[in-house]
């Protein structure tokens, strides 16, 4: 199962008197994640430290910190709770105790996994898209259809015989999808299927 943040977050904890605030929020790319980094980064904290994923791209940064022990621990948090389309940022006020490589990474770790944690979350179903013709005879039922599909129409276009749509239909169910589509059109439409 695969989350995504509903809505951006916030964390706060005090690890040895250095205090770590967490930002997390859904992106879908990483200009969104770099843009949430320059919103929320605080340029006279000690560190603003992050990480993201989006889908196979990724990236971490320690922000001066010693190498590995803030970005990649952010990192991990985002992949241990199987997040996507997420941004982490964990700015640290140094406290006067230093917390050494290991407790840098749990520290930074910790924050990140706290905030994902305790985030508002939804499930994120992966879709494929399914491209056909439509006739007006069948739009209506179609329509109803795509509500207990749980499909979504994300582009319709009306022509003289009907309308040509795109619908956003759930991986798991989009064999199911199609064959109930040539069984209602009696084998009539031509449908192309692309992922997402």
């Amino acid at each position: 199962m695969i989350w995504t943040l509903d809505a951006p977050t916030e964390h706060h904890s005090v690890v040895r008197n250095s205090v770590f605030h967490t930002h997390a929020a859904p992106v879908n790319d990483e200009a969104e994640a770099m843009a949430f980094l320059q919103k929320v980064a605080i340029p006279d904290a000690t560190h603003n430290c992050w990480a993201f994923r989006t889908g196979q791209r990724f990236r971490s940064s320690d922000d001066g910190e010693p190498s590995g022990t803030a970005g990649r621990p952010i990192l991990a948090a985002i992949d241990g709770q199987n997040f996507d389309n997420v941004m982490v940022v964990v700015i640290r006020w140094f406290g006067g105790v230093k917390l050494g490589a290991g407790g840098l990474v749990r520290a930074y770790g910790g924050a990140a996994a706290a905030c994902l944690r305790e985030a508002p979350k939804s499930e994120r179903i992966e879709t494929g898209t399914l491209r056909f013709h439509c006739p007006f005879s069948l739009f209506a039922r179609l329509e109803a259809r795509c509500a207990t599909w749980g499909a979504q129409k994300t582009d319709t276009q009306f022509d003289a015989d009907g309308v040509q749509l795109a619908l956003a239909v759930p991986l798991t169910i989009l064999e199911d999808v199609i064959a109930e589509l040539r069984d209602m059109t009696r084998g009539q439409i031509h449908i192309q299927y692309n992922d997402e």
